[in-house]
């Protein structure tokens, strides 16, 4: 009698989970087209067809993986922000990142390696309260008063900023950090098909960043 029961309840569920499968699996596939048509051709990878902006954003990540190796996509992310800098595309560095606690502090950290690669402290900018995506294209509009701006991340990460930055009537292009082989950031590039579903969530709920704060000027 419980097996007939068990049969049942999964014959009256089962549709029910493969429907709402269906959508999620939809929404990630859509949403990722929608995002990858809007960005191609405002993204580059090499430092001769770029065009020049007064002020390149660093998005922020952690500089050590868990169990305290260095993260490649933090190295690559710096590398190809002070190439950017030194070839003279930007003029300014606006670092945005995470600084949820006393412990953990990206803009300072990754400003630290600026200057130790060559770059002059007072042509760098840091936004504190970069904890997300949206919240770093928003507060680059808002906040540093910025109409034009160099996304500088890996391609897929600087894909959805500039949709992002698009929506909040930010004019952004991208410059591709070094990406890592498929098989090392999996988990990484599944989480971001996640991340741009939530980009629509957030449209649709017109989320604004956790924090805004007085304007800063970046010259």
């Amino acid at each position: 009698m419980i097996k007939h029961l068990y049969s049942g309840i999964r014959k009256r569920f089962l549709p029910i989970l493969i429907f709402f499968a269906g959508i999620i699996l939809l929404s990630l596939i859509v949403c990722n087209i929608l995002i990858n048509s809007f960005a191609e051709g405002k993204t580059y990878s090499n430092l001769t067809s770029i065009p020049k902006n007064k002020v390149g954003i660093i998005l922020g990540t952690a500089k050590n993986i868990k169990g305290g190796g260095s993260n490649p996509y933090y190295e690559y992310r710096l590398k190809a922000i002070v190439s950017l800098f030194k070839a003279k595309k930007i003029e300014f560095i606006l670092v945005s990142g995470d600084n949820g606690s006393i412990y953990y502090n990206e803009p300072t950290t990754i400003k630290n390696d600026l200057v130790s690669s060559g770059v002059p402290a007072d042509k760098i900018f840091l936004d504190y309260a970069g904890f997300r995506t949206l919240d770093s294209m928003v507060r680059a509009k808002e906040v540093f008063g910025l109409d034009d701006v160099t996304v500088i991340s890996q391609k897929f990460h600087n894909e959805r900023a500039i949709y992002i930055a698009h929506k909040n009537e930010l004019n952004a292009i991208g410059f591709n950090a070094k990406d890592i082989s498929l098989e090392s950031g999996l988990k990484v590039q599944l989480r971001e098909y996640f991340a741009r579903v939530k980009v629509f969530i957030d449209l649709a709920l017109n989320t604004r960043p956790k924090f805004s704060g007085d304007k800063i000027k970046i010259e």
